[in-house]
């Protein structure tokens, strides 16, 4: 009796314990509500939420999930999709996003934007965080670590986040408690919406010239415009000009963290040699000495890793009777360079797919680089996806047979919800930009 009494202290006290390292460890962990951490830290765990299957599903990274809008593919045609997304998602994380959404679904239609295959290899801890922390533990997660991880990351601290957050028990805010037992809700099927605007004229990047010289008719003329930026930068101060607008942020600059040295290039694979594939390792040898072989221009010659894994991407799609879809999406930044292109019609042509340039689709899909984008052509805004998502829907109906479900009452209830919540967020921004002149919140 005694032994079965201290048998069943034993079992309650590891009970106690794990329960309480899965609190603390949940308390911890960065909540990405858009403060001290970026929003789409939250885009991978929102696709659990799901009730309903997709007949479209989009991978790939932000010019993905800010360029295109699943709730205007329902508006206009009753089509189902969902982006699974991140900040710089990488092939090889695409594939296995793809992976795990496969073993719930099975979508008619698959996807994907080309512009991740020019990243070779992994380049920031914080971007794999933001894409594999939200993903339920599985085999594929588990294969989608040790495929991300950059030098100087160890498999453990995905295991057990405690070991990588506990430096932040004495920096916890307000969110921490506020969004302990659930992320905040950020996309709308994976899309991330922004209402406001930020003329390309004044974005930083390189305006529209280059697409105006590879795709000559695509960019309406605006002399007036492009006179009036030209005359501002006469007379600004030289000293005064901001030379660090249009580059990216890094969102964990201010994060108290240790166990992870920060580097801005770093090895494909991790330093640990149990975690890295002798073919892995390989590859990363004959991408690296690929860097620079002979291009005609400044574009990059994609890597075996992430060729390899588009490969992996469309043999899945096809044992699935799936139909992959590449696309490009009309981003001004980074620039996408012709022997880019000649790499992914090549690939396309070889393997029968259908591959959509929308730089091509400028003047048909109605994109204005100075109305369409919020951050000066690096991404859409709301009436950029709009457009591009309306062009698509019409695509995927007409050429690819995705039905209407609008007459279905059960997924018009779900969609309704949807769009209503869209249009809940919509709201949001307009109070935001009426009273403080830009978002802050979204």
């Amino acid at each position: 009796m005694k032994l079965i009494k201290n048998l069943f202290v034993f079992i309650l006290s590891a009970a106690v314990l794990v329960a309480s390292l899965a609190l603390l460890t949940r308390l911890v962990q960065p909540k990405y509500d858009g403060g001290e951490f970026p929003l789409e830290g939250n885009f991978t765990s929102e696709y659990y939420d799901e009730t309903t299957e997709h007949d479209v599903l989009m991978i790939g990274d932000c010019e993905v999930y800010e360029n295109f809008d699943p709730i205007t593919l329902w508006k206009e045609y009753g089509i189902t999709s969902y982006i699974r997304g991140n900040a710089q998602q990488l092939t090889w994380q695409s594939y296995y996003m793809l992976e795990e959404a496969l073993e719930k679904e099975t979508p008619k239609v698959v996807i994907y934007n080309v512009q991740a295959l020019t990243h070779k290899k992994p380049e920031k801890e914080e971007y794999n965080r933001m894409t594999l922390d939200g993903m339920k533990w599985s085999k594929t997660k588990w294969d989608a670590v040790k495929a991300s991880m950059c030098k100087g990351e160890r498999f453990i601290d995905y295991l057990f986040p405690l070991l990588r957050y506990h430096s932040r028990i004495t920096s916890l805010g307000e969110e921490d408690l506020t969004y302990f037992t659930s992320p905040r809700k950020v996309t709308c099927n994976g899309y991330y919406m922004r209402i406001d605007t930020l003329p390309a004229s004044e974005g930083g990047f390189d305006t529209t010239k280059w697409i105006e010289e590879l795709y000559p008719g695509q960019i309406a003329e605006t002399p007036d415009k492009e006179k009036d930026k030209d005359d501002k930068k006469a007379e600004e101060d030289p000293s005064d000009v901001d030379e660090s607008f249009g580059e990216i942020d890094d969102p964990w600059d201010d994060m108290d963290v240790d166990n992870i040295e920060e580097e801005d290039e770093v090895a494909a694979e991790a330093d640990d040699a149990e975690d890295t594939s002798e073919s892995d390792e390989a590859e990363s040898e004959e991408d690296e000495a690929d860097d620079e072989s002979s291009i005609k221009d400044e574009g990059k010659k994609f890597g075996n890793r992430p060729m390899k894994y588009l490969e992996m991407i469309r043999t899945l799609c096809e044992s699935k009777g799936i139909k992959l879809i590449l696309i490009k999406a009309p981003s001004l930044s980074p620039r996408w360079y012709d022997s880019e292109e000649e790499q992914v019609v090549k690939y396309a042509e070889e393997h029968s797919l259908p591959y959509i340039n929308f730089y091509k689709l400028i003047k048909e899909t109605g994109i204005d680089y100075e109305t369409d984008t919020y951050d000066g052509g690096l991404h859409m805004n709301y009436t950029g996806a709009t457009k591009l998502s309306k062009w698509l829907g019409k695509e995927l109906k007409e050429k690819y047979g995705i039905n209407d479900h609008r007459a279905d009452k059960k997924l018009a209830g779900v969609y309704r919800e949807k769009v209503e919540w869209q249009q809940k967020i919509i709201d949001a921004q307009k109070a935001e930009l009426d009273l403080y002149g830009e978002i802050k919140n979204y």
